[in-house]
């Protein structure tokens, strides 16, 4: 994210794959779009009320995935990877049309949908970027989890823990700087699940695509996928990711500092509410510059809008 205007793809991506709760083919196409429009999902397969705007709002389910839904019920789920993947990529405006309600799981991270935008590159134009700051700081809790975010002058920085009782598994915890940090390994973590898990979701309809081709799964002390992990702290790395792409729902990138133990998606979405209830809680912000430096604070004009 190197130049301050508000990006957008810069040709079409077309994708296909599985949802991996629906176990239904879906069709997937990321479109360019127009400064200040944002993220956009276009449900093709309907022919009328078929806008679902990915906002913090409009989250109506977060069992396992995080589902959004208009004001006529119309939903798109398991949006969370595809968002990580534009937020980490700097895209600011996209339609993303989808012929199914599911966005496929691809290989269970965000590292196929990265790929593409590299592919076909980044379109700038002349609007400035808006960027959320946080003012104070914002806890959720929910027994031994919690989530908070608090300000920060330079940075977005995200700091995530799980703890398990699988030996597999067991604690993991990781930090991350959004804006400075290589975020390959966090892209390309994959979602994962315990063996014992998959009979549960079977009850509940979910899971119905899921395979070794698009999740980690661990028997016992055992990952089952022949290559074992793609990177030594792959688990708490795909909390991180889904992290970013629930929170890429406040519609902006964010200038804060993000803390979590063992959250996820319902937590995440809590705390965006909970944020945006009070208006002292944040600014928005116009961000006028050439590039993004290490430090905002020397560097840029800083506008608030809001």
């Amino acid at each position: 994210m190197s130049i301050l205007t508000q990006k957008t793809i810069s040709k079409k991506i077309s994708l296909k794959g599985i949802g991996i709760h629906s176990g239904k083919k879906a069709e997937l196409n990321i479109l360019p779009a127009s400064p200040n429009s944002g993220i956009i999902f276009k449900r093709v397969d309907l022919e009328k009320n078929n806008f679902v705007y990915p906002l913090y709002n409009n989250v109506t389910d977060t069992t396992l995935c995080t589902t959004i839904s208009n004001e006529y019920g119309i939903k798109v789920s398991t949006i969370e990877h595809l968002m990580g993947a534009l937020y980490a990529s700097g895209v600011d405006n996209a339609i993303i049309e989808l012929d199914s309600q599911e966005v496929p799981i691809m290989d269970g991270s965000a590292k196929v949908f990265i790929e593409h935008i590299n592919n076909v590159g980044l379109k700038f134009s002349d609007s400035p970027i808006k960027i959320l700051k946080i003012n104070k700081k914002v806890k959720i809790e929910d027994a031994e989890k919690y989530i908070s975010i608090d300000k920060s002058n330079i940075s977005g920085d995200i700091e995530f823990e799980i703890k398990y009782d699988n030996k597999v598994i067991k604690n993991q915890k990781n930090k991350i700087n959004v804006f400075e940090d290589k975020l390959d390994d966090i892209m390309s973590s994959r979602t994962f699940c315990l063996y014992e898990d998959i009979e549960k979701l079977n009850k509940l309809g979910l899971g119905k695509g899921g395979s070794l081709d698009n999740a980690v799964v661990i028997k016992k002390n055992k990952i089952l996928n022949k290559d074992g992990l793609r990177n030594k702290l792959e688990f708490v790395n795909h909390k991180i990711l889904d992290c970013m792409g629930d929170l890429f729902l406040s519609g902006y990138k964010i200038i804060g500092s993000v803390k979590c133990s063992q959250g996820g998606h319902k937590l995440t979405n809590k705390l965006l509410r909970e944020l945006f209830s009070n208006k002292s809680n944040y600014s928005l912000i116009e961000i006028k510059g050439k590039q993004l430096p290490y430090t905002f604070t020397n560097y840029l004009n800083l506008k608030s809008i809001a």
